[in-house]
């Protein structure tokens, strides 16, 4: 599931970062390579230079062919209501990857943000319950009530 995080500092913010992490299981080299090269024919908008050097790059890496084929800007632009505002990704070969172990949010550096996200919300509703205790003129402060 992915990691939604808000971009703010408690203020509500329309940005949002969405942290997805995919592992893709490359069943047939052959085929991703000849799709990444051909899309790379394909697009009119890449100067040739550049096109050339994509080509060299996704004949030899696997991830690089994957990565020339699947683009995030398009799952944004698909969703109502929404502007894309930044985007960035990357690909590479897990030499590592065991498909047979189970799924460890802290090896993918996804726990502690999944953590600093639950505590950011905590600190917000705390907040909130503070803010709406102090405007009723009876918020609780620590272990001392106030009035």
């Amino acid at each position: 599931m992915p990691t939604l995080l808000a971009m703010s500092n408690g203020e509500t913010s329309r940005f949002v970062r969405l942290h997805i992490d995919l592992v893709v299981e490359i069943t047939d080299t052959g085929r991703l390579t000849g799709a990444a090269l051909d899309h790379l024919d394909g697009d009119p908008t890449l100067p040739e230079e550049e096109r050339a050097q994509s080509r060299v790059t996704v004949r030899e890496d696997p991830a690089e062919a994957l990565a020339h084929l699947l683009d995030p800007v398009h799952l944004v632009t698909t969703v109502p209501g929404t502007e894309l505002a930044q985007a960035s990704w990357s690909s590479e070969e897990m030499t590592d990857y065991d498909p047979d172990t189970e799924w460890d949010a802290a090896e993918w550096g996804l726990a502690d943000e999944a953590v600093d996200a639950d505590e950011a919300d905590k600190a917000d509703d705390a907040d909130e319950t503070a803010a709406a205790g102090d405007a009723a003129g009876a918020g609780v402060v620590g272990p001392h009530r106030t009035r």
